[in-house]
């Protein structure tokens, strides 16, 4: 339906159906986290964007209030046994939730931390491929489980009963069921080894603490389980019989009895693969993670060549190619390959390939693989593969729900995903954007702008209305909109040079690159040109380079800015010293603990079938500590009350008075430096958004002695405003005599920059080269490049 019918239709029309008077979708009174009583009217069928300072409310209205609501209510259509097996999702605080449709939501999270996932097998595109390979493949070996790297081959042979007429007869029976996982490496493309002098010390015996694998002490269970398997406690590994070296690296599982208890002994080796190897490098917790990266190599499976398929899956072809090779091929390429494709038999599954790829290439992410784990996604390009999934769907009239949809896209491509958004809308749905980004604001049909502040200064509407209108509005977004940051007048003169000889990580081309340190250098270029193949690559690992990315901080509801950047450790000890009594009574996880909610501050109640119903606890009121922990205070203050501070005010009340306390007022101040001033030292660190999370790692790791930053996309998640304050900030990080390398593609930073480095001139095998290293000046200047025509059009 076009957007003129229904607005401007003559007066002398019939009036128009009950049914399509329905096109508002009406909040009121919502009051999830921090907004207040907040009442909106959203029009269906239209573009409208969400925009505020970063905690102003955006995310609590659209995907805590109206996003969980529609979910909520489609889960409860389904039978009770069904919701059983499903999240269960408490109703939002609001009053009144009118004219829902369904919600998709498309989120930033990374997709999942399976080793085993690719691009490939997260679109159906390997699925289509499989299909295709066992109707047209030469030679033909079986279904398309027979292509498969997730499917193991099974053989089986025994005896089978036979009924011929009224006798039954035995006979012998072989059965073979194909699949395309190659055996060597189980499908996982990369076989492990391990470096054995980094899983112990020789020199020293079991009970000396030899082992060094973290979680392996030896005063508890593990201790008893290796005497109980008769290891050698008290003669150093180094002098172990070969026998007795097998058994304790490589055993199979055999059961053991230890102080009359059946246990199972198995070899650390094998122990290590199933209980640190089975999860993706991402996801592992940050001391596992330096564990693995230290002692154990993953090499290219020499049996199948990192392709994960076995022989006779890859001796399978069609036109010279077999399902390795397109799952290698870069997907604008393999487009292309399947277009010159003409097979009548298999024309639908063909004309449904082809669409599925062109919508990666049209999404700008034509540069991938089918065959590109899909956990080294970035969040922006797993967002964007969600996408693909939705662009083909025959649903219409469903409400979008976009986290931030430009994130880690180059301006050339967030033309891009505004065609798409517009798209989606122009089909007759209602898409719900929360955007920082000037351009697409202004592509919006509504505009819903949150604010005044953040945090508790936040959570109400200043704005409703269209682009124009914000414009004239007053409020910070409309003041900001325009905004363009000027190229500075001087640039600093950088000291030493980082030199980067023949980098080949991914896409790269060999690349040579001195990058200057001392001063603030931005590395840009559009999206899978090469930024992060040369940051992950060649600088990452080296002495002094401190790599502050956006992945998601690993923590339990439990735990919050105040336990992740250290700040409770010198705030309880504070406590105790004041008090006379033992730090531990300061902490919910410990003595001090409430003891009917276990500190948690709610107790959450399962019903059964029904939602489980999250309650604050009655005993501690939320606080989360015993009553006699509160009556113990410092500067007038109890412990629930201080964690209970915005930061900016834990500044102040930890920077003079009898509450003093150096080292907490340290850890504030960075936090406040970085923007997070709004943010409650005791909020759990899981309601907190990717930038929110990325400034804390950033704080966090302000104290450490590192002399090189590398900072991956800063500002997502800013507002215009705040992108200021973060200039101020990377400028005094460089002042203090650190060296800063920003990935970006925000044109605020970029113009701020001393130096630009400028990969492309594309993305994948199109890019993976400098096409611009210089002053932003020199760039705008010579407009060589898309980035320096992009730049050189916002500074005007």
């Amino acid at each position: 339906m076009s957007t003129a019918t229904r607005t401007d239709a003559p007066a002398s029309a019939a009036a128009p159906h009950v049914a399509d008077s329905h096109d508002l979708i009406r909040v009121q009174g919502a009051r999830e986290n921090n907004l207040k009583e907040v009442s909106v009217e959203i029009p269906k069928r239209r573009l409208t964007v969400f925009t505020g300072v970063s905690g102003s409310g955006k995310s609590s209205l659209v995907f805590d209030t109206i996003a969980a609501e529609s979910r909520r209510m489609i889960n409860e259509t389904y039978s009770a046994f069904v919701q059983g097996f499903m999240p269960n999702l408490p109703r939002p605080d609001v009053d009144l939730l009118d004219g829902l449709t369904t919600a998709i939501i498309v989120d930033q999270e990374r997709m999942g931390a399976n080793p085993r996932s690719t691009v490939g097998t997260a679109t159906d595109a390997n699925a289509l491929l499989r299909i295709l390979f066992s109707r047209l493949g030469d030679p033909h070996i079986g279904s398309p489980n027979a292509f498969s790297f997730n499917m193991p081959t099974v053989r089986a042979s025994g005896a089978i009963t036979v009924e011929r007429g009224n006798r039954t007869k035995a006979e012998k029976a072989t059965f073979t069921q194909l699949g395309g996982m190659c055996p060597r490496c189980e499908g996982m493309g990369s076989v492990t080894d391990f470096d054995l002098t980094a899983l112990y010390d020789a020199s020293r015996a079991l009970s000396d603490g030899a082992l060094t694998v973290p979680g392996y002490s030896m005063d508890g269970w593990y201790g008893r389980i290796f005497s109980g398997a008769g290891l050698p406690m008290d003669k150093p590994i180094g002098q172990f019989t070969k026998k007795e070296l097998h058994k304790l690296l490589y055993a199979e599982p055999t059961k053991i009895k230890v102080e009359g208890i059946n246990l199972t002994y198995e070899g650390l080796i094998p122990k290590i693969q199933k209980s640190m190897l089975a999860k993706d490098r991402e996801a592992m917790q940050p001391h596992i993670r330096a564990f693995v990266d230290r002692a154990i190599t993953f090499t290219t499976c020499p049996d199948c060549d990192g392709t994960r398929l076995s022989p006779e899956a890859r001796s399978s072809r069609i036109r010279g190619k077999n399902i390795a090779d397109l799952c290698a091929m870069q997907i604008s390429d393999l487009a292309q390959w399947v277009r010159d494709l003409d097979e009548p038999s298999v024309a639908p599954l063909l004309s449904g390939l082809r669409h599925l790829l062109d919508s990666f290439t049209e999404i700008g992410l034509g540069y991938l693989s089918l065959d590109r784990p899909a956990g080294t996604l970035s969040g922006g390009e797993a967002q964007r593969t969600k996408m693909i999934r939705h662009l083909g769907s025959s649903l219409t009239d469903l409400t979008y729900v976009f986290d931030e949809p430009t994130i880690g896209l180059h301006p050339h491509d967030i033309a891009r995903m505004n065609q798409l958004l517009l798209r989606l809308r122009d089909k007759g749905n209602t898409v719900l954007v929360v955007e920082h980004k000037p351009e697409t604001i202004t592509i919006a049909d509504h505009v819903v702008d949150l604010g005044p502040g953040a945090g508790s200064g936040g959570g109400e509407v200043v704005f409703e209305g269209t682009v124009e209108q914000l414009r004239g509005s007053g409020t910070l977004t409309g003041r900001h909109l325009d905004d363009r940051a000027a190229l500075k007048e001087t640039v600093r003169t950088p000291g030493d040079r980082l030199s980067i000889r023949g980098a080949s990580t991914h896409n790269l081309r060999d690349v040579d690159v001195d990058i200057p340190l001392g001063v603030l250098c931005v590395l840009t270029g559009v999206a899978g040109s090469g930024k992060s193949s040369l940051i992950d690559g060649s600088v990452a690992r080296r002495d002094g380079v401190v790599l502050i990315d956006q992945g998601a901080i690993r923590g339990s509801r439990r735990s919050n800015p105040a336990t992740y950047t250290g700040l409770l450790d010198p705030i309880r000890k504070a406590f105790a010293k004041a008090n006379g009594v033992k730090p531990s009574l300061f902490s919910a996880n410990s003595e001090g603990a409430c003891p009917t909610c276990n500190g948690a501050g709610v107790i959450f109640t399962d019903l059964g079938v029904m939602a489980t119903v999250e309650s604050t606890c009655e005993e501690c009121e939320g606080r989360g500590f015993q009553a006699s922990v509160l009556e113990y205070t410092l500067g007038g203050r109890n412990i629930a009350e201080v964690l209970a501070m915005p930061v900016s005010e834990a500044e102040e009340f930890f920077g003079d008075g009898e509450a003093r306390v150096p080292a907490a007022h340290k850890i504030l101040d960075r936090l406040a430096d970085v923007g997070l001033g709004y943010l409650t030292i005791g909020q759990p660190l899981t309601t907190l958004s990717g930038g929110e999370r990325q400034r804390l790692k950033l704080a966090t790791h302000m104290g450490e002695r590192g002399g090189i930053y590398v900072l991956d996309e800063p500002t997502t998640g800013l507002h215009l405003a705040d992108v200021r304050q973060l200039l101020g900030l990377l400028d005094r990080l460089v002042d203090s005599g650190k060296s800063v390398i920003v990935i970006e593609h925000h044109q605020a930073v970029m113009a701020h920059a001393d130096w630009i480095i400028d990969l492309g001139p594309g993305a994948g095998h199109d890019g993976g080269r400098i096409v611009f290293e210089g002053t932003p000046a020199d760039l705008v200047a010579a407009r060589s490049t898309l980035t320096g025509e992009h730049l050189a059009a916002y500074v005007g």
